[in-house]
């Protein structure tokens, strides 16, 4: 049998944002949505939140997940980064002699709105997919990366080619190529690669495309996840108005 753990990094040092991973969405916490998404999903046995604070471990353990410990200061400064988290995990497992999930299953808190069911989705992709390294969603730029810019010492280049002639990158969209951005709704790991002790997503990552998927990282962004969280009621509805058991039963 596959064994799938959901990990929801949600350390309490933001300073964009602070306590943003806490902060209320549609009377929720940011977090919350993140776990019962993570615990609905079926292809998820375990759902741990990897958090630095007692605080944020009470509200992730009310909403319906594990905190089997606190993070370190050493994978939760502001360096540290989603490699230093998932090796933390792993760690622990093994110290603990626990089992080991084939798969760990990524949910950032700040993207928040998510189906369980796309979660799923992404889980069987990385399985399809024997060659992929790892799995990473994405969702197409509105503005190709081709036509946007680097700044240097005041005079403008373009991205990836470093040209100062700004004229071809100037043409309409439709003459450049479509470009991705990675929006955190669902990465994928194979947990072998960080026992064998290799990069955690790898040179053959599997793009996983699911629809635009807005995350907050200025505090300007709660207002616009507001907007989007009442346009797309039919997951709050999912997330917060079934009884877990019940879905997780019937799916």
């Amino acid at each position: 049998m596959t064994r799938t753990c959901a990990l929801i990094p949600a350390r309490a040092g933001s300073k964009g944002v602070p306590d943003k991973n806490i902060r209320l969405l549609s009377g929720e916490p940011l977090l919350t949505w993140s776990v019962r998404a993570a615990v609905m999903a079926s292809s998820v046995q375990r759902v741990i939140v990897s958090t630095d604070s007692a605080k944020y471990a009470g509200i992730a353990a009310a909403s319906g997940a594990e905190v089997p410990f606190l993070r370190p200061d050493n994978a939760s400064d502001d360096q540290a980064g989603d490699q230093d988290v998932v090796e933390h995990l792993v760690t622990w497992l093994r110290e603990e002699g626990l089992p080991l999930p084939d798969f760990i299953v990524y949910l950032r808190p700040t993207t928040p709105l998510r189906n369980p069911a796309t979660i799923d989705a992404g889980v069987q992709a990385l399985i399809d997919n024997t060659e992929a390294t790892s799995l990473r969603s994405i969702h197409e730029m509105a503005e190709s990366a081709y036509k946007t810019f680097e700044l240097v010492d005041g005079v403008l280049l373009s991205v990836g080619s470093g040209e100062k002639a700004l004229d071809a990158a100037s043409g309409p969209r439709q003459g450049f190529p479509a470009t991705w951005i990675g929006n955190g709704y669902v990465d994928v790991f194979r947990t072998r690669r960080l026992m064998d002790g290799l990069p955690l997503f790898g040179d053959h990552v599997a793009g996983f495309e699911t629809g635009v998927a807005p995350e907050i990282d200025i505090e300007a962004d709660f207002d616009y996840l507001e907007y989007q969280a009442k346009r797309q009621i039919e997951i709050y509805n999912t997330l917060f108005n079934n009884n877990i058991s019940e879905f997780k039963a019937s799916s």
